[in-house]
């Protein structure tokens, strides 16, 4: 078989597993894996031209399993494999070399791995003093990541070593590359490289850099609408607040958003949501709430008003927390409802996890509270003996009444 410098198996292994030649796919989707074929493809092309030995691939293959003849095993998976791919549409050949107990690829078609091309770049701009060069080394590493290191074998112990392995390198590559992007003040390739580490990491706190851009560039109600996204969305996927640090950075950069001029009028609309009347209670999202209960500890400093935040979350009829489900998230949406019609016009509530949600009652009492509860639970259970309501119940700012009755107690 001769060398043909444009024949070239693309690999990709970021988000999942694929082989390309000449514009073929010649592997990939769900039927294809857990196989043997798969796992020994993954573990040889993987492994580049250093190879990959005899022993440590049987163990990738055969995990645990107790084979009588894994050397015979293995002989039946390499003649399959090279079956294959000559079926494929590959050149015929041998396609992997055993060079004194390493298996490795043919020197006679190239590979482009998206995983090694990563890294490869990363490496390149590390020793590259051209600062524009530099740049684009590190933008172009990034983009080509995109998703985990072979998702679907991440049970594997070398799989997610190299996963958690090529996720720092990314961190390392945008970090680098957003730095260079603010020395060059170009907000607008900050913007973009923001959005692809968010969308190929998400939940990643990568938000902030995307915040950051659309602030520069002026577009201030993007930004704001975008803020509010963000938190909501670190709130209904996966049920808690950004990191303490992420948070303080989206806030700190909120508060550069600004707005045009526009007389009192229209900003008195906006602030009411267009004049809409709306009964029940207030449903905000959670930057909103925090907001809103730190004006609250403002206002009730000199005392007399009682203000109490509850927490109300969904459990089983044992009392533990129920399991992230679809129907856990309709029981939210219904909690919502059932919380709204409860309380009054001036509290506020905002989702806080699945199937939690905070409560501000404002001028109420201790008394008051256990009302309120009780209406959640008429309103929310309605006999259903498969779940409960569990309640937790902290005042913001003692009123003169409450710090009496404590004393009392």
């Amino acid at each position: 078989m001769g060398s043909d410098q444009n024949k070239v198996l693309h690999i990709k292994t970021f988000g999942g597993f694929s082989l390309e030649y000449e514009g073929r796919q010649l592997l990939g989707g769900v039927k294809s894996r857990n196989s043997y074929y798969t796992n020994f493809m993954e573990a040889v092309l993987h492994s580049g031209k250093k190879g990959i030995g005899r022993k440590q691939l049987q163990d990738i293959l055969f995990e645990d399993r107790d084979l009588s003849d894994a050397q015979h095993t293995m002989r039946i998976i390499v003649y399959e494999a090279r079956k294959r791919l000559k079926s494929e549409g590959l050149p015929a050949g041998d396609f992997f070399i055993n060079d004194n107990g390493i298996i490795k690829w043919t020197d006679e078609i190239e590979l482009d791995e998206d995983a090694a091309g990563m890294e490869s770049l990363y490496n390149e701009a590390e020793n590259t003093e051209d600062p524009d060069m530099k740049l684009q080394l590190y933008l172009d590493a990034c983009y080509r990541y995109t998703g985990e290191f072979l998702p679907d074998q991440t049970s594997l112990i070398w799989v997610a070593q190299e996963d958690r392995r090529y996720q720092d390198l990314f961190c390392r590559c945008v970090n680098n590359a957003a730095e260079l992007l603010r020395a060059n003040k170009d907000h607008l390739q900050l913007e973009q490289l923001g959005r692809h580490a968010s969308r190929v990491q998400p939940l990643s706190e990568w938000e902030p850099l995307v915040m950051e851009a659309l602030i520069a560039l002026g577009r201030q109600e993007e930004a704001r609408d975008y803020y509010e996204e963000t938190v909501d969305e670190y709130l209904d996927a996966l049920g808690f607040r950004p990191a303490f640090g992420t948070m303080d950075l989206l806030d700190k950069l909120g508060s550069q958003i600004t707005h045009g001029h526009a007389v009192l009028d229209e900003i008195q609309t906006d602030l009411t949501g267009g004049g809409e009347k709306l009964s029940g209670g207030y449903v905000c999202t959670y930057p909103v709430f925090r907001g809103t209960y730190r004006l609250i500890e403002r206002m009730t400093e000199r005392g007399g008003i009682s203000v109490y935040l509850m927490l109300c979350t969904i459990v089983d009829k044992d009392g533990k927390a129920m399991p992230e489900s679809r129907k856990l998230e309709q029981l939210t949406e219904r909690l919502q409802d059932a919380i709204i019609r409860s309380v009054r016009h001036s509290d506020t509530l905002c989702r806080y996890g699945t199937g939690q949600y905070l409560i501000l009652l404002i001028n109420t009492s201790r008394e008051d509270c256990d009302i309120v509860q009780k209406r959640i639970n008429r309103s929310f259970l309605a006999g259903n003996r498969r779940m409960d309501l569990q309640y937790h119940l902290n005042s913001v700012v003692y009123s003169e009444d409450d710090i009496q009755g404590l004393l009392r107690d």
